[in-house]
């Protein structure tokens, strides 16, 4: 009985945890499915199931897996929260664990406590992206990865995490803007297929000659697939939105992203929106699902759907009618794989006994899902992370790197006279006042876990001054402006005074977009007014994902600089602190644009169209459409110190010459002015009729001119050949950060395809390579250097 009892309480542990089995708070010896102990405590002989020999491939291993289940059985295993089958080996798993920014406790497959009690929070997607840095992208993937397999190894951690959101901002009301790399789709490709890099890649791997059976450190999703970034808004939520896109704003923008974090990236797992495009729910649609991420795309992976997409297609969408058995087969015929949610397990059965789908069908999902977890280990182990534990979550050198990346994320907005940074030695008694100046969790976000801990902007100051703290707002929402003099009051006899105001989850959040792009509540009120009583210099510190029309401070002469600081983690309070006492010099640049107040009343949140519409009034979105004026512009940044851009080459134009077969079509340009079209040649050639074998080499001097060390992020722009119609105003095609010494000069090289960073979408959906004078700017504003490439055809 006792052995019984034993086997049970095994059995059990195994099927709560997706990860190592764990008796009370003692780890067992096995942490995977094919362990012989294992199988023996279940009552079962592990040699007569072929699942479990490793000798074989991973597909016909999963074959045989999946070949053992009853239909019944198959099903209940593609939901989020798979049951198990222990009459064949096969415990329980829960797929969906988060991972946005550190691991978190979202979804059930991770958990903190015990052995665990947190892990390392680094910034908001946003601020890392803020830093335009490659190398930190991916290391922050690599850390929280580490961590996760950690936890895993103590029961605590799931495997598959369904992060990063790579959704384009589109809209600055948009609740969501602090989980993602900002708006332009090149910059937000190149953030997810580095992060995801991070996350996934094992070392010593690359060179799998199948992709499709490459080992996992752990499986990242990019989400949300596509053209999604309405959550609620007045007359309209994310559960029953239809997004009408046109083809050309898809590929241009919605769907890059996506398709380098799955080619670049090798991303084993896409996550498909709540939304309709154009009319069909995305995790729905043949096109977007089986057509685009699996042909075109060849995703070595799973599709999964957002939390209930599915159960939306029928209450929410209502579309076509369906029952639960229509939209479950119309969604897994399309390509889903998993549903997080529970229609599939509902519907999935009778829409087989009804004759809408095969089985067949539903073994197909099996074998992606599962093969994935064997990639993971998740059947064999991993041995070489088999020696991470609990001390290499939180762990120093991880708290460290997580301050490191919120202060590269800082952007620096505004710096009259050079006022920052401050001197210890001569502003010793420092005003730290508004809403987020004891800011806590309010710097984490969402998505977010257990952090290790908490450094609150007080606690940053006090290391380099005298602190006394008046709130001014009893929260973010400021809705009470009685503590507004106290602050003011505060500011009069401190020798400088920082502001640190904004936005939290109360104000923009998933499910919660914003009807206005001002500062919540009076917190206006209390920055004038703590401004205009000041004794010394007031720096305003901005905590936001989505950007916030501070003009008034802007132009204020009383606030001497301002500072975004984005949600920067739980090192938050010592990163601000350095920043502005000058431990570290800001480099950072703002990866969307800060539009005025108006912009909100000027046009609705569901008008999807990115270029101005001069018949309706609507200026345009992002930095490659907008024809307005804005606040801060994208890119916008400054720094401690000065740099000098030189282009090492003696020509300013750079002649390209593409051949072309005799035979080859081109394409007719619009043109704004038809004197402007090209006279002789080809105008445009389609993209995919060309090799693409040629590339553009500028070489840039970056020499720092300024007083202090400093790290400049060098943007490289293309621009269009002048007068063509409907084409953005320029776009990002390379960036890079580089740390560069006083009076010392570094050299970035930069090529660019010339296919992949001079072509054009035209309205009708068609890649194009217009031939003409293209623009290459490198910098931006008063450091910026135009080349010229000029691109002809050849036959």
């Amino acid at each position: 009985m006792g052995q019984l009892i034993l086997s049970l309480l095994l059995l059990l542990s195994f099927a709560v945890s997706s990860s190592a089995v764990i008796l009370g708070d003692v780890p067992l010896n096995y942490t995977h499915v094919c362990d012989p102990v294992r199988f023996r405590n279940i009552g079962l002989d592990m040699s007569e199931f072929s699942y479990c020999d490793k000798s074989l491939p991973f597909d016909v291993r999963v074959k045989d897996l999946v070949a053992r289940m009853k239909l019944s059985e198959k099903v209940e295993q593609m939901g989020d929260n798979a049951t198990g089958v222990m009459r064949i080996g096969l415990p329980a798993y829960e797929w969906w664990s988060e991972a946005l920014h550190g691991v978190s406790d979202t979804g059930g497959g991770s958990t903190f406590g015990g052995a665990v009690p947190g892990a390392t929070s680094f910034p908001l997607v946003i601020n890392s992206a803020a830093s335009f840095n490659r190398t930190l992208w991916k290391k922050i993937g690599q850390v929280i990865s580490s961590e996760a397999r950690a936890m895993h190894n103590v029961g605590q951690g799931g495997l598959t995490f369904w992060s990063p959101n790579i959704n384009v901002v589109r809209d600055p009301r948009w609740g969501r803007i602090l989980e993602t790399p900002g708006e332009d789709p090149y910059v937000v490709g190149t953030y997810a297929s580095n992060f995801v890099r991070g996350l996934q890649d094992i070392e010593g791997t690359g060179n799998t000659t199948d992709l499709n059976f490459r080992p996992l450190k752990v499986s990242a999703c990019c989400k949300h697939y596509t053209a999604y970034d309405i959550d609620r808004w007045p007359g309209v939520d994310r559960y029953s939105f239809d997004a009408r896109v046109t083809e050309q704003d898809m590929m241009e923008t919605f769907q890059m992203p996506f398709e380098m974090c799955v080619k670049e990236g090798d991303a084993s797992s896409v996550m498909c929106s709540f939304n309709r495009v154009n009319g069909i729910p995305t995790c729905a649609d043949h096109r977007l699902l089986k057509h685009t991420i699996r042909r075109d795309w060849n995703l070595h992976g799973y599709i999964v759907a957002d939390c209930d997409s599915v159960d939306a297609m029928v209450k929410a969408h209502k579309w076509l009618g369906d029952t639960f058995e229509d939209a479950a087969s119309q969604s897994l015929k399309a390509g889903l794989d998993l549903d997080c949610g529970g229609s599939y397990r509902m519907a999935l059965q009778n829409a087989v006994y009804q004759g809408q789908i095969s089985e067949s069908l539903v073994d197909e999902s099996l074998k992606n899902l599962y093969v994935v977890l064997m990639r993971l280990g998740f059947f064999d182990g991993r041995p070489e992370f088999a020696s991470l534990t609990k001390s290499d979550v939180c762990s120093e050198s991880n708290m460290k790197f997580a301050e490191e990346a919120a202060k590269e994320g800082m952007v620096l907005l505004k710096n009259n006279d050079d006022v920052l940074p401050l001197s210890s030695d001569k502003y010793k008694n420092l005003a730290v006042v508004g809403p987020h100046a004891n800011a806590t969790i309010a710097m984490i976000g969402n998505y977010h876990g257990v952090p290790c801990r908490y450094i609150s902007p007080i606690q940053g100051f006090s290391e380099f001054a005298n602190v006394t703290f008046s709130a001014g707002c009893g929260d973010v929402l400021c809705k009470n402006r009685t503590l507004v003099f106290p602050a003011a009051q505060t500011a009069r006899n401190a020798d400088a005074t920082v502001i640190v105001a904004g936005l939290d989850l109360t104000a923009e959040a998933e499910d919660l977009d914003r009807l206005d792009l001002n500062l919540p509540g009076y917190q206006k009120e209390l920055i004038v007014q703590v401004a205009e009583m000041a004794k010394g210099p007031v720096i305003l510190v901005v905590m936001s994902g989505g950007g916030v029309d501070i003009t008034f401070a802007k132009n204020h002469p009383n606030i001497t600089a301002i500072l975004w600081a984005g949600y920067p983690g739980q090192e938050g309070g010592r990163a601000i602190a350095d920043v502005i006492f000058g431990h570290y010099n800001p480099g950072g640049r703002l990866p969307l644009t800060w539009y005025e107040a108006d912009y909100a009343q000027q046009l609705p949140m569901t008008y999807m169209k990115l270029r101005p519409d001069n018949e309706q009034g609507f200026p345009g979105k992002t930095y490659k459409f907008y024809n307005g004026t804005g606040v801060f512009p994208f890119g916008y940044g400054l720094s401690y110190t000065d740099f000098k851009y030189e282009i090492s080459r003696s020509d300013q134009i750079i002649p390209v010459h593409v051949k072309i077969s005799k035979n080859q079509l081109c394409r007719h340009v619009n043109y704004t002015d038809p004197g402007e079209e090209p006279t002789e040649g080809c105008m445009a050639v389609v993209v995919d009729d060309l090799p693409c074998k040629e590339t553009v080499a500028v070489k840039v001097s970056v020499e720092n001119i300024g007083k202090r060390d400093g790290s400049e992020v060098i943007m490289a722009y293309s621009k269009p050949p002048r007068g063509i119609h409907g084409t953005h105003r320029k776009q990002v095609v390379g960036f890079e950060r580089v740390f560069v010494p006083t009076g010392k000069s570094e050299d970035v090289r930069f090529e660019f395809d010339v296919c992949r960073s001079f072509s054009i979408v035209d309205a009708v959906g068609y890649r194009i390579l217009p031939s003409g004078n293209h623009g290459v700017l490198i910098g931006d504003g008063e450091r910026r250097i135009p080349v010229q490439v000029k691109i002809s055809f050849h036959h």
